[in-house]
């Protein structure tokens, strides 16, 4: 339970104690409206308000003839940031002074605290707030660093409104050593530190999505697409190599598909695709071995969707119920099962000379079957 009776101090004319208070949440408050006697108003005359509501007249006590106080037992969270509104007014409602109730809970340590640079000249730090993440008053983050073994301790600067468990810093960081990196989170009610993390720069650098995406057909084959990219324009500059990942889902499905083996190329053929189909293709890149460092970089963002689509099959004859037909379409499906298993065993990644000689393959044997279907039509007709 908190109060306070303070005597009157002029030259003010009338006064609340305690004077903005921090409480945690269920405290008991009396506070104190106290009134100069010049004023000429007696206590019992004097009512309550919180944030615009008069308080009951119950919760008062007459203290003296120029002091009224009022009880709040079990205070909830503060509504706003800025605090509750606590006022002291005269019979006719003037308002005789004022005091802002800040009701909250203090700080739990920030977690998840994670760093990336995009040009090794810079770092952006994000985490996210301890416990459910709301004090229901205000709250400072500050990001602190400071080189491991050396150096003075000091405060991120650019904060972002937006994203405001962020900090972004943006000159004068040393490459090839170690910072330590923490979060400090105060507010009236006290304070927490996340724990701290130790990164050097070359190992956490990310970079834009890769920009010229494009998907495209490859002639007539009907399962597959081409897909092919530019590096991030960014890092050409330093000494490292991507290596890729892509995505890729049916129009009518959100589920993607990640082909995790695309190396550092910036082109590859997706395969086994259905044909007659609209794909949606997106590509991201992870810089490797920066100035020679052991581990990899950040993934970047995936790039924006592209769309493309598979030939339509030119297999089905509508109407054929001929078994020979059918059996040739088996044997065709088996001999590319194996063909395309043989590929799998010898080729890495999305290109290589296997993959040329397997596209050779199929143009030759879908002809073949083209011709063979078009010559069942003739001896039906």
């Amino acid at each position: 339970m908190y109060s306070l009776i303070p005597s009157f101090s002029p030259p003010e004319m009338a006064g609340i104690f305690p004077q903005d208070p921090a409480l945690p949440i269920g405290s008991t408050l009396t506070a104190t409206c106290s009134v100069s006697p010049d004023l000429g108003l007696h206590a019992s005359s004097l009512f309550w308000s919180l944030n615009g509501r008069r308080l009951p007249s119950s919760s008062y006590s007459v203290l003296s003839p120029t002091a009224l106080s009022v009880t709040l037992p079990g205070l909830p969270a503060s509504r706003q940031r800025s605090g509750d509104n606590l006022v002291c007014h005269n019979h006719g409602g003037h308002v005789l002074a004022g005091s802002c109730l800040y009701i909250g809970m203090p700080p739990v340590k920030p977690v998840n605290l994670t760093c990336w640079s995009r040009n090794t000249k810079d770092l952006t730090c994000r985490w996210a707030p301890g416990g459910q993440g709301e004090t229901f008053i205000k709250t400072k983050y500050t990001l602190k660093y400071k080189l491991r073994w050396y150096g003075r301790e000091r405060e991120c600067e650019e904060y972002n409104a937006a994203q405001p468990y962020s900090c972004y810093i943006p000159r004068d960081l040393a490459l090839f050593t170690p910072y330590e990196i923490w979060v400090e989170a105060t507010n009236l009610l006290g304070s927490a530190t996340s724990d701290v993390i130790t990164l050097d720069i070359l190992d956490v650098v990310t970079t834009d999505p890769p920009s010229g995406v494009s998907v495209s057909r490859v002639g007539n084959l009907e399962d597959h697409l081409s897909v092919r990219w530019e590096s991030p324009p960014a890092l050409k500059d330093f000494l490292f190599q991507a290596k890729y990942q892509i995505r890729y889902r049916l129009e009518d499905n959100s589920d993607w598909k990640v082909m995790d083996d695309v190396g550092n190329q910036t082109s590859c053929r997706l395969a086994g695709l259905r044909p007659g189909t609209v794909y949606f293709v997106q590509v991201r890149c992870n810089p490797v071995g920066i100035f020679g460092s052991r581990r990899s970089g950040i993934w970047s963002e995936w790039s924006h969707p592209t769309a493309a689509s598979t030939p339509h099959s030119e297999r089905v004859l509508s109407g054929s119920c001929d078994s020979k037909s059918g059996d040739s379409n088996s044997t065709l499906r088996r001999e590319l099962k194996q063909f395309f298993g043989w590929v799998r065993n010898h080729a890495y990644g999305c290109g290589g000379m296997s993959i040329k000689l397997y596209d050779q393959w199929r143009v030759w044997m879908q002809k073949s079957h083209k011709t063979r279907n078009q010559v069942l039509q003739g001896d039906k007709s």
